[in-house]
């Protein structure tokens, strides 16, 4: 997996793990005293109170379980247990009670970082929210291609020396910035690290509305326009799914996707012909950090939800429901199948009535065939309808390889990790193309997932390989290979770490170009890797990596035509401090002659950041 949990999730499940293990056997709890801090306090209530319906393990409840609690966003545990869905609940509990609750829970304070009033300019609902250069989902168009024509893009190889800073966006309190922007016309629509969905106006970088969401926003904003009617669509860490009016920043739906307690969702919805299709992972990964805990017995899987009422019509289950599978070193019980996330978005193919999704590796025993995959659905019904597998055999989870709940004989954590691309090839071929952290790109038929070629790019390991996604133009599939050396694979001893940005011939997978990542020169925190999505217009492709930088390569033979370094602090439209970081994640956005670049990826050693740069060519040239 792309170990996209955040470091403060997992550090909760360590504690957890470590010190909470008489309150998980069912022992009488301490009686709450005066001298208790309020993280005791909140300890103390949750197991009291709340655990019993919010166990990681439980199989039968839709509540979130303990560990995706842990990654919500303190203030809306807070407004949940005093005004929402959890009040009747906690009418026990005091003011003070429930705040150490949400504390307890995630780690962190609650606490109030307004933003000063010249952040914001008023929204108008009549304002143009339609324009042929708009922008949405993971890859800007449902078959994830993250290509743009020239009329959409206005940035060309004659004009990327006049690409200048526009203006800096800082989101408050953020490390990880990590949610790709939709560009609905005169407004941009993101998401924040701690479950804000902004809309930010594209030529002065001031806020027009905010609404928040429960928890993290990590994948796309998709954004469908019927009529007058605009609407955002998204999905929170914790699966709650989001229809948005942007004209009034007012929602109009939300649900639950997760039909397991650690259910969650980092990657994208993808929304076509009346239906929000949902990919969901599950936190269970890091779950087993704890040896007590029963492992494994989630799924990865994809949800269909209805466009106009977020009623739930399928859900798609990528490994069967677990049983006893075995036995741990302790001689408890090992669960499985189990695992096989899907990390990344969903891809729609509309001729063939299908959506696409990765998956990855089993998080016990046995293992699957439909674990680091790629897999057809069919639309209408939820079935699956093919299963292609690029590793077999590969079990593997955060325990690996020395703690209790590693399966045995652990695998090597070879994710399909993006979103699959529908390519549409100069000679009118169809094809289907995907990365894996295996170092490998294949091809395959979209109508069978028989592969057509497969090339290597990477040596491949837990942070090798192609993480985040590709792009193509129909001729050359663009791919970004990390092979970051902090988690390339041990075990393959042929071959060295060969990060950087590849150019591949879409008709037989040969390579047409590499640009290996630049190195860091010493930078403090600075990773030479490119892990982040490309981007592709006619002869440009941009790619951002964890030195900061974004860059502009040349689509014919990969030189580097344009090179901005975000890795330090700037002046921001929000009023409040703003620094880059690494680039990582979604690709950048490029619409009617600006780029937009999300820079700040604070986990895994990465440098921290907390923007959102928008760049601009000089249209008089």
């Amino acid at each position: 997996m792309r170990y996209l949990l955040s470091v403060a999730v997992c550090w909760a499940l360590i504690q957890s793990a470590g010190n909470f293990d008489s309150q998980m056997a069912g022992e009488d709890l301490p009686q709450t005293f005066p001298g208790d801090t309020l993280m005791n306090l909140g300890k103390r209530i949750f197991y009291a109170s709340c655990y019993s319906c919010h166990k990681d393990s439980l199989t039968t409840l839709r509540a979130p379980g303990q560990s995706v609690l842990s990654g919500m966003n303190p203030r809306a545990i807070f407004a949940s247990l005093e005004k929402g869905k959890m009040r009747q609940q906690a009418m026990h509990l005091s003011v003070l009670e429930r705040k150490a609750v949400a504390q307890w829970l995630t780690q962190t304070i609650i606490k109030e970082n307004p933003l000063p009033p010249e952040a914001f300019q008023k929204f108008l609902p009549s304002e143009n929210l339609k324009s042929v250069f708009d922008y949405s989902g993971w890859g800007g168009n449902i078959e994830a291609t993250g290509f743009r024509t020239a009329s959409q893009s206005g940035i060309s190889a004659a004009n990327i020396g006049t690409l200048k800073l526009k203006w800096a966006f800082a989101f408050p309190d953020a490390t990880v910035v990590r949610c790709k922007p939709a560009v609905s016309g005169n407004w941009i629509i993101v998401g924040g690290q701690y479950g804000e969905l902004y809309a930010i106006h594209k030529n002065t970088g001031k806020i027009g509305w905010i609404f928040m969401a429960t928890s993290a926003i990590r994948g796309a904003i998709t954004v469908v326009k019927e009529g007058s009617a605009v609407t955002a669509y998204f999905a929170d860490f914790s699966t709650n799914v989001y229809a948005i009016n942007v004209r009034t920043g007012t929602q109009i739906w939300n649900n639950r996707a997760g039909y397991e307690p650690q259910s969650a969702v980092t990657g994208s919805v993808a929304v076509y012909g009346g239906r929000v299709f949902v990919p969901i992972t599950s936190t269970e990964i890091a779950s087993t950090f704890n040896g007590k805990y029963d492992c494994c017995i989630s799924s990865g899987g994809l949800v269909a939800l209805d466009a106009k009422t977020g009623k739930i019509l399928w859900h798609h289950r990528v490994v069967p429901t677990a049983k006893i599978a075995g036995k741990k070193k302790d001689g408890k019980p090992f669960y499985g199948p189990s695992g096989a996330p899907v990390w990344s978005s969903p891809t729609v193919d509309a001729k063939r009535g299908l959506v696409y999704i990765g998956t990855g590796e089993n998080y016990s025993r046995p293992a699957t065939q439909t674990s680091d995959a790629i897999q057809a659905i069919d639309m209408n019904t939820g079935r699956l309808v093919w299963n292609f597998q690029g590793t077999g055999n590969d079990a593997w989870n955060l325990a690996c390889p020395y703690f209790n709940n590693c399966p045995e004989n652990p695998g090597q954590d070879f994710d399909f990790g993006m979103a699959p691309i529908l390519a549409h090839t100069k000679n009118g071929m169809d094809i289907l193309v995907a990365g894996q952290k295996s170092g490998f790109v294949y091809a395959l038929n979209p109508r069978t997932g028989k592969p057509l070629w497969k090339t290597k790019i990477g040596k491949g390991g837990t942070l090798g390989g192609i993480h985040w996604g590709m792009a193509t133009d129909g001729k050359y599939a663009y791919a970004a290979n990390a092979d970051n050396i902090y988690g390339i694979n041990p075990k393959d001893t042929a071959g060295q770490p060969s990060p950087g940005i590849y150019a591949l011939d879409l008709i037989n997978g040969k390579i047409i170009w590499g640009s290996p990542s630049v190195d860091c020169r010493g930078q403090k925190n600075c990773i030479v890797a490119n892990s982040a999505a490309p981007a592709s217009i006619p002869g440009l492709v941009f790619a951002g990596a964890l030195d900061g930088h974004i860059r502009a390569y040349s689509s014919a033979d990969g030189k580097i035509l344009w090179d901005f370094d975000t890795a330090r602090e700037f002046e921001t439209s929000s009023g409040i401090k703003g620094r880059g970081g690494a680039l990582d994640g979604p690709a950048p956005v490029i619409y009617d002659g600006m780029l937009l670049v999300n820079s700040g990826y604070g986990m895994f050693s990465q440098m921290p950041g907390n923007l959102l740069l928008a760049f601009e060519v000089d249209k008089s040239k």
